[in-house]
């Protein structure tokens, strides 16, 4: 136990060791699974090869990005005390796990898919084993290297500024290292905004053209190997649904652990472990999460044909949630002292631990009511099905009140989180609550990357023209695979709002201000400005989506009018033509959102201070975690809805199915739906946490001092605020 004690803060990195060496086990056995005919790897490596081109183009653009905002950061980083230019390579190092995250949910994902559709040949049972262990591969990946990053460089500036020095690990030492450390965060979460909203406009501008032309003029079907966007849309499955959902992830797990981190550092700590037991905790609480997102994915399986696929997976996810919680009341007595105190508010180690048990069932109860709202079978999906036998224009109205319908029980849920969290531990509380939430985003990740692998599945069965059975297995996987998608978004929005509450937490007591004033115009004029950003942000991302899909269509159009055959399986489409356009789109498109979210909080920040910047981040977060609930739920809903008319649906007395009048108005409200829950919505996440940590890391720059002076760069710079002229002169008037 006294190993134990004085080398724990070097033990949290054999964490994310032990989940990257099982990552490597799971990654190996999906490798040696048979990928099929000559016909299906061929179209694998289609799918394979324009995924890996994108990720390039991608990363080309972001490197001079990431460039630019070394510099910036690294100049930064010389002038204020609390801060070092080695935060440029914090900066860069959680740019490059990022972006690194993504590429291995990528590669894994264009192996899996093929081998999922062999395996659908053989059973239901085996192909979701592949498609799952590809998940695995993915989630186990994205949480080790996360805990791996952020362990690791906690323990080199924790010894460069802290032990070096014999600085206080309470005081402005540690405030420097988790000030550098919060670098790392940014650049995770600047990679995954760009990952994301890239991603989205690529998967969605394929979607929907291939689904305009292919399905509703040409009355092909969904991946028909005649239509000139499958390719490309199956590419985006993985780009979007994959390498997105991998780097968004990875910045919400390092996200929320820095928070917690930033407000442990105000905990005057009785303990074993120099002081700095509540840093240390989440990030411990993480690594007890991978390992026991491992144990829980040995349970996700089944033996029949009629077998609940969701069930399974909500067994793994299950297991996993209680093992965690188990090994985190036991890690918290061990961990921190009897009592402690955060800005006033006095609670013990047990309210610490009730606090995660909060953020645990938050998460699993968000979960529940995502899964209810866009599932088959239940009666929002039933509502929209309903009103597609009245046409297009009723489906879209069905699907847009359960989208806001949806918003109210995870609000709820959030809310009663928020206030139990802060009851049990304080600012603490909330955070090492969300931190709880997150725990066991390696299972969330590995449940919600299975969808996409067995949608391409699905695709690669129905160009490869393989018997109606496959296709039935495949499908199967993919309608659950929409569900658990719906849930995984639904997660990370509630993961964000708590995260985001943290971040702000940090960032007032970083900025040196107590309070935030709504009854100033300025401030609520901040709180105006931030709840509208997250809807100029949805509008420029769904815009760029409808732009790219007109090309998209036209592209099609033009092939199916110019290319002789191609109907008769006697031409081969050129689907190439239909890559470029998505690639080139997303590319120029995702610039302007992504500077959005970067420059609003610096611009508000330097110019009008703090305090109005605090009330902007509010803003930003409640209206951003409102719009990503929403679309997020409303496209999940409209896309189940379309699904189910394969197998056939009964309106008022009578069975429709593919092809009918109201199969045909699902199909506008999919397409309607898909930019919703697969750009803007899900980006929504990344939107408030990114503006959340630019905000903390230039808290230091903007910081009050108690005089109402603030210090703007550079140091010798002061700006005195009305409230310290105000002050002045009514001292004077008496």
């Amino acid at each position: 136990m006294e190993f134990l004690n004085k080398n724990l803060i070097f033990l949290i990195p054999l964490f994310g060791v032990v989940g990257l060496l099982f990552m490597g086990r799971k990654s190996a056995w999906v490798s040696k699974q048979i990928s099929g005919d000559e016909k299906m790897t061929e179209l694998a490596g289609y799918i394979a090869d324009g995924a890996m081109a994108f990720l390039r183009s991608e990363w080309r653009v972001l490197a001079y990005f990431v460039a630019l905002a070394m510099v910036l950061l690294g100049y930064s980083g010389t002038t204020v005390e609390t801060s070092s230019p080695v935060i440029a390579i914090s900066f860069l190092l959680g740019a490059l796990f990022s972006a690194f995250a993504g590429y291995l949910g990528m590669r894994i994902a264009t192996k899996a898919n093929v081998r999922t559709t062999e395996a659908a040949k053989t059973s239901l049972a085996q192909a979701l084993k592949v498609s799952f262990t590809g998940g695995t591969v993915m989630g186990l990946g994205v949480a080790g290297l996360a805990i791996i990053g952020l362990g690791s460089l906690f323990i080199v500036f924790y010894q460069i500024y802290v032990v070096n020095t014999g600085g206080n690990v309470n005081g402005k030492d540690m405030q420097k290292a988790l000030d550098v450390l919060a670098g790392f965060s940014l650049g995770a979460e600047s990679i995954a905004l760009f990952a994301r909203v890239g991603g989205g406009i690529y998967t969605k501008a394929a979607d929907v053209g291939a689904d305009l032309v292919g399905k509703v003029e040409a009355g092909i079907p969904e991946d028909d190997v005649r239509n000139p966007a499958t390719i490309a849309d199956n590419v985006g499955d993985n780009v979007g649904d994959v390498a997105g959902m991998g780097a968004d992830l990875f910045g919400s797990y390092v996200a929320t652990m820095l928070a917690t981190m930033v407000l442990g550092r105000e905990i005057v700590s009785q303990d074993n472990f120099g002081g700095i037991a509540p840093i240390l905790l989440p990030m411990l609480i993480a690594g007890l999460g991978l390992i026991f997102s491992i144990v829980g994915a040995s349970f996700v399986r089944i033996k029949k044909e009629t077998d609940s696929v969701q069930s399974a997976l909500n067994l793994g996810n299950w297991m996993s949630i209680i093992l965690t919680a188990i090994a985190t009341f036991f890690a918290v007595k061990w961990l921190l002292p009897e009592t402690m105190s955060i800005r006033g508010v006095a609670f013990t180690k047990t309210d610490v631990f009730l606090s995660i048990a909060v953020g645990l069932v938050v998460g699993t109860l968000m979960s529940i009511i995502t899964e209810y709202y866009t599932a088959m079978g239940k009666r929002p999906v039933m509502s929209i099905i309903k009103q597609s036998s009245t046409g297009h224009a009723t489906n879209i109205i069905a699907g847009l009140a359960v989208g806001m319908e949806s918003t109210v029980l995870p609000i709820l849920v959030l809310a009663a989180g928020i206030y139990g969290s802060f009851h049990f531990a304080g600012l603490y509380g909330v955070a090492i609550a969300a931190a709880g939430m997150m725990s066991t985003t390696a299972m969330q990740l590995a449940i919600d990357a299975f969808g996409p692998i067995a949608d391409n599945a699905g695709g690669i069965a129905e160009m490869s023209q393989l018997p109606e059975e496959v296709r039935h297995r495949t499908d199967t996987l993919d309608a659950v695979g929409n569900t658990t998608a719906a849930t995984g978004k639904g997660f990370a929005i509630a993961s964000a709002a708590l995260t985001s509450l943290a971040l702000f937490a940090a960032f007032v007591g970083v900025a040196g201000i107590d309070h935030i004033d709504i009854y100033k115009a300025d401030v609520l004029a901040g709180l105006f400005i931030g709840g509208m950003i997250p809807f100029i942000f949805s509008a420029l991302c769904i815009s760029a989506v409808g732009r790219a899909a007109m090309a998209m269509v036209q592209e099609v159009r033009r092939q199916f009018r110019e290319i002789p055959g191609i109907m008769e399986y006697k031409a081969k489409p050129e689907y190439e033509k239909c890559v470029a356009i998505s690639t080139q789109a997303s590319l120029r498109e995702m610039v302007a959102p992504g500077l959005i979210a970067l420059i609003t909080p610096i611009i508000v920040g330097f110019t009008l201070g703090p305090e109005v910047l605090g009330g902007l981040l509010a803003g930003v977060t409640v209206s951003g975690v409102l719009m990503g609930i929403f679309q997020s739920n409303a496209g999940g809903a409209w896309d189940n809805a379309k699904k189910s008319f394969e197998k056939g649906v009964e309106i008022n007395g009578e069975i429709y199915y593919k092809k009918s009048e109201p199969h045909k108005a699902s199909v506008t409200g999919d397409t309607v739906g898909d930019p919703f829950k697969d750009t803007s919505g899900p980006s929504m996440n990344i939107l408030i946490k990114l503006m959340s940590i630019v905000s903390l890391v230039i808290a230091p720059h903007i910081h009050v001092e108690n005089n109402g002076v603030t210090k703007i760069l550079p140091q010798n710079h002061k700006e005195v605020k009305i409230e310290a002229v105000k002050t002045a002169f009514t001292k004077i008037k008496n």
